[in-house]
């Protein structure tokens, strides 16, 4: 299947009659019954492929797309065919938000995948919620979001922190600075982490925040120097932490006596900065390429087969990928006959996959997703090696820090 952007005629003359390459096309009075019609399933596919965010967002494309041709190939989904439309929102919170109106309303995608950052994925919400349509989202995200609207796949604050943060004071002390791109995620995720470090005696000597495509870190560098943390600890995104790292080196500092620990520093990002710049540094995250499981091995050869073996895998591609066929089997248990955005919510609910991480499962209470946390250090060959973990899949709590309240599926409820 060929997978492209299309465009579709606009005006009354020209509903229901979007380009279809390669499927069959039916006419229907009420256009808004063509999400699963004619032999095909409508979803959208909304990461940016330019500006800021492109660096890690078109890995992101890639690997939904991997998924879909998969899917496909295999004879795709109770006889029908995956139809991706792809759309580009350039890294714009506000972009995201108009392409996601195209996807839900002009298209009438039955499920969209996207975002990486949280501004983009706040700015996407009151279309979903608007529309009633699903938003599958595979970033590790700060919590505080209970949406009926949103499938999160990624890792919320205490299945990245909850073990990253005791072993990091354990390994080089209390003392840590937080740095973070200036947006509502890494705001978050340092709410949380200075709740950790109170409780376990550590503390904040400095705490920066830069904007989105920011490049030029030579003050925060002199903040470090001067305040001499034991831990750097980094929420940057982005182009940024190339840049970040890049000058981190070119100034002297030593990882091994004041490291980043990041929650966001892939293989995407160090394959763009280089393995020397990111080597000594640490990520907490649910997978790495590194990870040996019989999926993985078929993920990564697969990714590296259909985009070049040049290509990293990282663990927003890879909750892209297992996403995709979540939605495969919710709609395997709906059929064919009613496949709604409401119907694919409630079957997908309870889902379990074996993912290459491990097996998850979705959490009917909160859509949101147990995952196996992980520690470990980047080499100077580009890859990680994988220190700690988790013996158990982690349940995922999206209002950790705020322990009066709690995701249902009822909603939000005060505790």
């Amino acid at each position: 299947m060929a997978i492209r952007r299309r465009a579709f005629l606009r005006g009354t003359a020209a509903l229901g009659a979007g380009v279809i390459g390669g499927f069959p096309h039916i006419w229907i009075k009420d256009y808004s019954l063509a999400r699963a019609a004619g032999g095909e399933i409508k979803v959208g596919v909304l990461f940016s492929l330019t500006g800021t965010t492109a660096i890690i967002e078109e890995s992101l494309n890639k690997a939904t797309i991997l998924a879909i041709e998969e899917i496909n190939a295999a004879g795709g989904i109770n006889g029908m065919q995956i139809n991706a439309v792809v759309e580009d929102p350039a890294s714009d919170p506000a972009t995201f938000a108009e392409k996601a109106r195209k996807l839900v309303v002009g298209d009438k995608c039955v499920s969209v995948f996207g975002s990486y950052t949280s501004a983009s994925r706040k700015a996407v919400l009151p279309v979903f919620e608007k529309r009633n349509n699903l938003y599958f989202y595979p970033t590790l995200y700060e919590g505080r979001e209970c949406s009926k609207n949103v499938v999160y796949t990624g890792a919320v604050p205490n299945q990245q922190q909850d073990e990253f943060v005791p072993w990091l004071i354990e390994k080089f002390g209390k003392k840590f600075f937080l740095i973070g791109s200036n947006y509502i995620y890494p705001k978050e995720e340092n709410n949380y982490c200075k709740k950790l470090l109170e409780k376990l005696g550590g503390e904040v000597v400095n705490e920066e925040y830069v904007p989105l495509g920011h490049s030029e870190f030579s003050s925060v560098i002199n903040k470090m120097k001067s305040t001499q943390p034991n831990v750097i600890f980094s929420t940057v995104v982005g182009d940024s932490v190339v840049a970040l790292h890049r000058q981190y080196r070119a100034a002297g500092l030593d990882p091994a006596k004041m490291p980043m620990a990041s929650l966001t520093t892939s293989e995407n990002e160090i394959a763009a900065m280089g393995g020397d710049a990111a080597a000594g540094h640490f990520t907490s995250a649910p997978y790495f390429m590194v990870h040996k499981s019989p999926e993985n091995e078929k993920f990564v050869a697969a990714y590296k087969k259909r985009w070049g073996d040049d290509k990293v895998t990282h663990f927003v591609s890879e909750a892209c990928y297992f996403q995709t066929y979540l939605f495969k089997q919710a709609i395997e248990k709906i059929g064919q006959s009613d496949i709604t955005p409401e119907t694919i919510r409630e079957a997908v609910k309870g889902q379990e996959y074996q993912a290459p991480q491990g097996k998850i499962l979705l959490e009917k209470e909160n859509l949101h997703t147990w995952l196996w946390p992980k520690i470990a250090v980047a080499k100077s060959d580009g890859q990680f090696e994988v220190l700690k973990e988790s013996a158990e899949w982690l349940a995922p709590d999206p209002y950790a820090a705020y322990p009066n309240q709690k995701c249902t599926e009822a909603g939000l409820k005060e505790t």
